[in-house]
């Protein structure tokens, strides 16, 4: 299917206590992924429609998120890096046809691929969902890819033409033709990044395979919130309890109250 097209997208403004319940969010997708049976907390008042896999880069199939609803929204979120053969195949950054939106350029294959392996699933889920709430979709690292190809797919695809996106921590995904077509598609995208955080500088503007020597160009979709902190690591300056921790910051109160409903559903700080 081809691009939509509309003359005026709508835009939501950006909401910090949007952006911490949703931070909250990605973190019950690493719980997810770290209990062998897959349990993770579901904040009050939303309920889960369903959880979904998806084939990660050594060809077995993993948790990789799920999707929420309420009487006022609905959520699908995704998990971003939390294996060693993730974190090694995250960076091999060869790119290919966008093939859910035609015309909407390339993106990188590691990432790509993971999506193909769950769209299925997760349009099927999409369509279940009730109409007239909004559907945000999140993600932090990996998981912010995966919610960037998954909103132009499932803005162009399915009756939810227009898709809340917040994503933490995330590489860039596509060609400047990719960012073109996303930025045109998504009225709402805001893309969390520390400026200490070296995965949103990854894969480099412009790359060279070290296997086939072919040059590959990137660029980050629209939105781009930054953030600074320092947390003695690098990993500790992506993590995603660190994003966490900086925008509790902006409404501490907030971060309490949501934090205890249920209590230890947010990723383990201090406010």
């Amino acid at each position: 299917m081809t691009a939509k097209t509309r003359g005026t997208l709508a835009t939501q403004d950006l909401d910090f206590r949007t952006a911490l319940f949703l931070a909250a969010v990605c973190g019950q997708t690493y719980m997810q992924y770290n209990n062998k049976d897959g349990l993770f907390l579901v904040p009050r008042t939303y309920s889960l429609v369903s959880e979904f896999t998806a084939r990660a880069y050594d060809d077995s199939d993993e948790r990789f998120g799920f999707v929420l609803t309420s009487e006022r929204a609905s959520v699908l979120a995704f998990r971003g890096s939390n294996s060693a053969v993730d974190w090694v195949s995250d960076f091999i950054a060869q790119q290919t046809t966008y093939r859910p939106v035609k015309n909407a350029g390339l993106t990188h294959k590691g990432f790509t691929d993971i999506y193909m392996s769950a769209r299925t699933q997760i349009i099927e889920i999409i369509n279940q969902l009730p109409q007239g709430r909004p559907l945000f979709i999140t993600g932090h690292s990996l998981g912010g890819a995966l919610a960037t190809l998954a909103a132009l797919d499932l803005a162009n695809n399915t009756s939810f033409i227009d898709p809340i996106v917040y994503t933490y921590g995330a590489p860039r995904v596509g060609d400047p033709k990719f960012a073109s077509s996303y930025n045109a598609s998504i009225g709402t995208h805001w893309r969390f990044q520390n400026e200490f955080d070296i995965v949103p500088h990854l894969p480099t503007l412009v790359y060279q395979s070290p296997k086939t020597k072919q040059t590959y160009y990137y660029m980050h979709a629209k939105g781009e919130v930054k953030r600074s902190f320092r947390m003695g690591s690098v990993s500790g300056n992506h993590i995603l309890s660190s994003y966490f921790a900086d925008l509790a910051q902006e409404d501490p109160a907030f971060a309490l109250a949501i934090c205890a409903e249920p209590p230890g559903w947010c990723p383990a700080i201090e406010v």
